[in-house]
């Protein structure tokens, strides 16, 4: 059930134009410059950014997985326990964090595993 750090490098690195930021404790992630995700090695967790009312289902039904990092702009942050989740849910939440941030014409260009059957 675990997904190692690896996993998930290889899942963002699957998206179009992402850029990572290196900071003291942890990696960020932007598509042309907006924010979409944080790993954090430490911890063994990632936050992503959602809906608020997907961050909200998320921690209702499995706050073993998921936490409320923060809320900002309309959107609600996500912390995800790596231990916790399995690849393809991870890869879901991982698309979704970066459309939100991405114009549509870069949608468009993501894989069709990384999208989720959508």
């Amino acid at each position: 059930m675990a997904v190692h750090s690896d996993e998930f490098f290889r899942i963002v690195d699957a998206l179009v134009e992402v850029r990572r930021a290196q900071g003291e404790q942890y990696t960020s992630f932007a598509v042309r410059g907006k924010r979409f995700g944080y790993h954090w090695p430490r911890t063994r967790t990632v936050g992503l950014k959602q809906t608020l009312s997907e961050q909200q289902a998320l921690v209702s039904e499995r706050p073993d997985v998921f936490e409320v990092q923060f809320t900002s702009g309309g959107f609600g942050w996500v912390v995800v326990y790596l231990d916790g989740v399995e690849a393809d849910e991870l890869a879901e939440l991982v698309f979704e964090a970066w459309r939100l941030s991405a114009p549509e014409e870069l949608v468009a260009e993501v894989p069709d595993w990384a999208q989720g059957g959508r």
